[in-house]
């Protein structure tokens, strides 16, 4: 492992130890406990009639090896939090501007950064 393959592995540990916080990752009836940290996508696009389009989406990173068994996110997955508020906040996994809804966050492909939309809040 080279010493820049260090330094991404050790800001990655730092991100997930200092930033993320619990949330629940669902499919269907299936779901795991993780920790991820809250991110933000903003893409300015042209529609088919040329107009602008901006889509502002909700990210999440999240290391690879945490989802287990569901191993890559896929459309319609969900997110949960509690807010600092208390109130529960739920979010869908969506593609974004023509993108998968996911990506790799890091050379190492060990952290993957996930879009998704507010569906639900409780």
């Amino acid at each position: 492992m080279s010493m820049l393959q260090r330094g991404l592995a050790w800001l990655s540990q730092q991100r997930h130890a200092h930033m993320s916080h619990a949330v629940t990752y669902a499919r269907g009836s299936t779901s795991v406990a993780i920790n991820a940290t809250p991110g933000r996508t903003v893409l300015e696009l042209v529609d088919q009639n040329g107009f602008p389009l901006r889509i502002d989406a909700k990210d999440w990173l999240i290391r690879a090896t945490d989802l287990g068994n569901l191993l890559l996110p896929e459309d319609g997955d969900r997110v949960t939090e509690i807010g600092t508020d208390g109130r529960s906040r739920t979010y869908e996994v969506m593609r974004v501007g023509g993108e998968p809804c996911w990506r790799y966050a890091d050379p190492n492909h060990a952290t993957i950064r996930v879009h998704s939309k507010l569906v639900a809040t409780e």
